[in-house]
Parts: structure tokens; C-alpha cells; sequence
């Protein structure tokens, strides 16, 4: 059952002559009268001392109506509830809400909301749906209007966010979702949420949830983008971020600083790195495959290790960073001569593209096999290449991206790497 909140309602002074009697009130079924009585007392006001209640009601003899505000009643609104800018009410039609809604359900009819049970997994820029459905047990012979919301949980401390609302064909979406979701509802209570055009920070665990009048139920789906973590150092060498400063390094390399999950999944993948990074939460930590001793001793087994919690304005550090999957395209541009950073920005601009970014590379090499023995310019100022397979005269006998740090911007001894969309 949803829980209420009391919340102070004015409303017009009533005299007895002014005011309009209902109809003897039924007696509810006994889980409806206890369920009344524990919100008894919390909102009520005496209009009608002689309306008839069940026997042994708390207002039975003494109070008379009960009015019950189950949000907010506002001048034409004829009792409706009200959420988000939408009236809606219970039954097929708006002309008699609620009708027969508390006996379906007090009768043992069991909302149910079908979600799956597995992540999906997708990429930047795509479209993806998430699955919801819901049902009744027994199935019910009418339709009923019922009010579907989704929202996006809160990750390492975050807010939640709404993400869409609907009732009926109207629904609303809020924030940067405006304009990128919409319901499915291409079969009989399907209620799928697409998202178009995802973005970085779209991953993480949505609920969708079903609202019939005062019962609801929810189901999770996880979302998860394709992608690869790779660490970043400042161009000042190692351990000189604070942890904002990671979330704008990580930002200008089209990328977002890495939760622990995905260092993790990382770790699983073979990633051994010895320098501690900041992750999402503001933990710092470093994932070991080969455990040796300046990376905290040879007798400790292989793990991710850390530091824990850290200030995020005071203490320095690398940063991991997490790059989805390309829409685009990365590749060595061949040129007929070497080029100095500038130079290299500009021949890419010559070929209708852009000088690649750190983890556009990393996902080029991770997601479309891009192998490459060049060593070439991106858009920090660092010079890089990336290898699937290792062969002699290419560097260590791992596959990787390679990196030659941040060498003199003057210096003609390398080509450049430019990322082009589709």
C-alpha cells in the first residue's frame, strides 16, 4: 500500500445549512475499515453530524463525513488527484473515479510489474528500451487507468531523478530526458521506457513503477553502457588531480570518471595498474593482476586495491575513466610528412574530421579492433597508438594502447589520430 502524508489543506468554512449531505456511506470490507482507522484523526472535519457511517466507525454517532485528500484538491478538479501537472483517476472513463477499484482489490486482485532480471547493455549515442510490463491476478475484465512513473535511483549519493510520468496517452519528462523518452505502450499494458540518444551518464538502475489509485507496484532494470576504463595522468606527470579536476579531464576525453563496478569488470578483464586513481565515489584505488612489490608487496594475492574515501579538493591522485562504445570512427590519418600538435589539428580539419580524444582511442581499440603500430597525436597533447596484436618492433607483447606521454607540442616526429561521426 502507498503511504500517505498528512499535509494541511484550507478549505472554505462550511455551515450546517450550506452543506451538501452525502448518501448513507457502505460499510468497507474489515481491511479497508482498519486501514481507515489508522489514518483516522489525521485529516477529517465534521460537515454532515447526521451522515450515516458503518457501525462501530471512529465517527460513527460522532463525527459524521470523513473527507479524505489523497494529494491535493484544487477548485474543478471534482476530487481527482493530482501529480505533476495531471489529474487521473481510477476508472476507464473520468466520470466515475474509482468505481469498484477498492473492491477489485480488497478482493484479493494482485497488481503485478514484470521487469527483467539481467543488465542490458548498449552504447553511446544509441536508443535502448527498457522493459516493463504489468498485469493483474485474476486478470480483470475492464480496463483501468493506472499511472506509470520512472525514475532513475541514485548513484554514490546522487539524487534521484524523474525521468517520465504518464497517465493515458499524456505523460510528461523532466530534465535532460526531455525530448529523448517515451513510452512504448505498443501492446496491452506495456508501459517500456526508450531512451534516445544515451548518454554518458544515462547508465545505472531505473524503477518503473504502476500506481492503480492507492496500490502500486515497481520492477528495476539496469542499464549498462559498453565501455572501457583506462587511467589518465595530468600532462604534469603523475598524482597532481584533485578529484574535480579528474571529473574535467575525464569529461574533456569524451568520458566520465569510473565507478568501482566498472574498474572491477576491468580488473576482471586483465587490467593491472599500479598508480592509484579516483573513481566515481571519490574512493581511490588501482587494480593488481600481477602482484609485485611497489605495487603493495609481492605476498598479497591479485585484487583492486584501495585507499579508500579521500577529500576531493586536498588530495592528488590519478584518475580512472570510463569511454562507451563510438558512434564514429577513429583512425591514423595518412599524411606525407610528420606533423607538430597544431598541424596535426589542422589536417584532420582538412579531412572533415577532428583530432581524436583519449578515450575515443581507447574505445576504437577496445570495440572496433583498431590496431595500429603509428604512434600519433590526440587532442590532450599526448601521443599514443593502440595494438589488439602484439608483433615485434610494437612495444611490450600485450595488447594496449600505447603511450608516449606528453612530448614537446613543437616536435615533428608523429602523426595524428582523427575521429570522424558517421
Amino acid at each position: 500500500m502507498r503511504k500517505w502524508t498528512h499535509r494541511e489543506v484550507n478549505l472554505p468554512e462550511v455551515t450546517q445549512q450550506d452543506a451538501v449531505c452525502p448518501a448513507p456511506i457502505p460499510s468497507p470490507g474489515p481491511s479497508a475499515q482498519a486501514g481507515l482507522q489508522k489514518i483516522w484523526g489525521a485529516i477529517h472535519c465534521q460537515v454532515c453530524p447526521g451522515a450515516a457511517a458503518w457501525p462501530g466507525s471512529p465517527w460513527h454517532e460522532e463525527m459524521g463525513l470523513l473527507l479524505l485528500v489523497p494529494l491535493l484538491l484544487l477548485p474543478g478538479s471534482y476530487g481527482l488527484p493530482f501529480y505533476n501537472g495531471f489529474y487521473y483517476s481510477n476508472s476507464a472513463n473520468d466520470q466515475n473515479p474509482g468505481n469498484g477499484h477498492g473492491k477489485d482489490l480488497l478482493n484479493g486482485v494482485k497488481l503485478v510489474v514484470e521487469t527483467p532480471d539481467e543488465a542490458l547493455f548498449t552504447y553511446q549515442g544509441a536508443s535502448v528500451i527498457l522493459p516493463c510490463r504489468y498485469r493483474y491476478e485474476p486478470a480483470l475484465v475492464s480496463p483501468r487507468r493506472v499511472r506509470i512513473k520512472w525514475w532513475k535511483l541514485s548513484e554514490n549519493g546522487a539524487p534521484e531523478k524523474d525521468v517520465l510520468v504518464a497517465i493515458g496517452l499524456r505523460h510528461r519528462s523532466f530534465g535532460d530526458y526531455q525530448g529523448r523518452v517515451h513510452l512504448r505502450q505498443d501492446k496491452e499494458r506495456d508501459v517500456s521506457l526508450e531512451i534516445q540518444d544515451l548518454r554518458l551518464q544515462d547508465y545505472g538502475r531505473y524503477r518503473c513503477e504502476v500506481i492503480d489509485g492507492l496500490e502500486d507496484e515497481s520492477g528495476l532494470v539496469e542499464l549498462e553502457l559498453r565501455g572501457v576504463v583506462f587511467p589518465y595522468q595530468s600532462p604534469n606527470g603523475r598524482y597532481q588531480l584533485n578529484f574535480h579536476q579528474g571529473q574535467q579531464v575525464c569529461a574533456e576525453q569524451s568520458a566520465v570518471v569510473a565507478s568501482f563496478e566498472q574498474l572491477f569488470r576491468a580488473w576482471e578483464e586483465g587490467l593491472d595498474w599500479c598508480n592509484a586513481g579516483w573513481l566515481q565515489d571519490a574512493t581511490v584505488q588501482y587494480p593488481i593482476m600481477l602482484p609485485r612489490q611497489p605495487c603493495g608487496g609481492q605476498g598479497l594475492a591479485p585484487g583492486v586495491r584501495s585507499y579508500g574515501p579521500r577529500h576531493r579538493r586536498l588530495h592528488r591522485y590519478d584518475v580512472f575513466c570510463f569511454a562507451t562504445a563510438l558512434k564514429g570512427r577513429v583512425y591514423y590519418l595518412e599524411h606525407p610528412e610528420k606533423l607538430t600538435l597544431v598541424e596535426a589539428r589542422e589536417a584532420c580539419q582538412e579531412d572533415d574530421a577532428t583530432i581524436a580524444k583519449v578515450g575515443q582511442l581507447f574505445a576504437a581499440w577496445k570495440f572496433h579492433g583498431l590496431d595500429r603500430c603509428d604512434a600519433g597525436w590526440l587532442a590532450d597533447g599526448s601521443v599514443r597508438y593502440p595494438v589488439v596484436h602484439p608483433h615485434p618492433n610494437c612495444g611490450p607483447p600485450e595488447p594496449g594502447v600505447r603511450s608516449f606521454g606528453f612530448p614537446d607540442p613543437q616536435s615533428r616526429l608523429y602523426g595524428v589520430y582523427c575521429y570522424r561521426q558517421h
